[in-house]
């Protein structure tokens, strides 16, 4: 681990070619980050909160990533060195591996990725994403595991594949480039509210119809863009964000199982415990008991 200011900066080497950066800027202060990386990578950053800017060319150019946000950097003519201005309080995942290695994932399934197509190898692609819901809960996993060390290298091994996986389990309906719904940046920011409300209260939710007509957009622009922005239906996400919000309640050991269930919503235990169950193969109890 490397302390950069009062931040962390963290590089986990998965295998030959291909590593993670961990980088948790918690101060009120801004961070810088600079590594070498040469023209045969392809990057990935998540960022989990806050924000940071990517400078290229001597700082004459940059690209910014927000919270909740993905930017995918690949150029094989050019260089593209880690210079980070990381924003206060802000979490970024990083994974980095030579071009080489990553065709070799999809070595049967290329043309399934758009910038491996031939008319793109030779050329430069960048791609900022709307994380979704499945991701963050993998990004979440991967900033946060407290595992024994002899085990850590194998748990961050399938969890990085498993993010790269999430990251291409897209449809074409789901491409924001390709999507005319998400060209209109009004409609964006309304679903963002959406999925804002549904989150600040999540204990007593509104149903699609309130919800539609609290953000100014009609029930079907509703339920096409929630799908689309963060690839799940807006009672799905919910879900998915409930069950994560009460894993990490009672990861703290300060709430029993009932509090927990109360927490997110569910008047009785019985439900709580068969919604999570469900989501995550064990009960509240048996997760509580592993982590001990």
């Amino acid at each position: 681990m490397e302390n950069v200011a009062k931040g962390s900066y963290e590089e986990i080497l998965v295998e030959d070619g291909f590593y993670i950066l961990k980088i948790q800027n918690d101060t009120e202060e801004f961070n810088v980050i600079e590594r070498e990386i040469d023209s045969s990578f392809i990057q990935f950053h998540f960022c989990l909160k806050g924000g940071s800017r990517f400078h290229f060319n001597q700082g004459n150019y940059h690209l910014e990533v927000s919270e909740e946000n993905s930017l995918l950097l690949y150029n094989t003519q050019k260089d593209l060195p880690l210079n980070l201005n990381i924003s206060p309080n802000t979490w970024l995942l990083s994974v980095i591996m030579t071009i080489r290695k990553f065709h070799s994932l999809f070595s049967n399934e290329a043309n399934y990725i758009p910038f491996l197509s031939d008319d793109n190898k030779e050329k430069k692609y960048y791609s900022q994403e709307v994380v979704s819901p499945a991701i963050a809960v993998v990004l979440s996993q991967m900033m946060n595991y407290n595992l024994h060390p002899s085990i850590k290298e194998l748990y961050v091994r399938g969890k990085v594949y498993e993010l790269i996986s999430l990251y291409f389990n897209k449809t074409k309906d789901a491409d924001l480039e390709q999507c005319p719904f998400l060209a209109d940046e009004d409609n964006v920011r309304r679903i963002k509210m959406a999925k804002e409300i549904m989150i600040s209260r999540m204990v007593e939710p509104p149903t699609l119809d309130e919800l539609s007509k609290e953000i100014g957009l009609s029930l079907k622009k509703l339920k096409e863009g929630f799908k689309q922005i963060y690839g799940d239906s807006v009672y799905g996400f919910l879900l998915d964000y409930k069950m994560e919000f009460a894993r990490k309640m009672l990861e703290t050991g300060a709430h029993n199982v009932n509090e927990v269930g109360l927490r997110v919503g569910y008047s009785t235990a019985s439900h709580f415990i068969a919604s999570f169950k469900k989501k995550y193969g064990t009960t509240p109890k048996k997760y509580l008991n592993s982590l001990v």
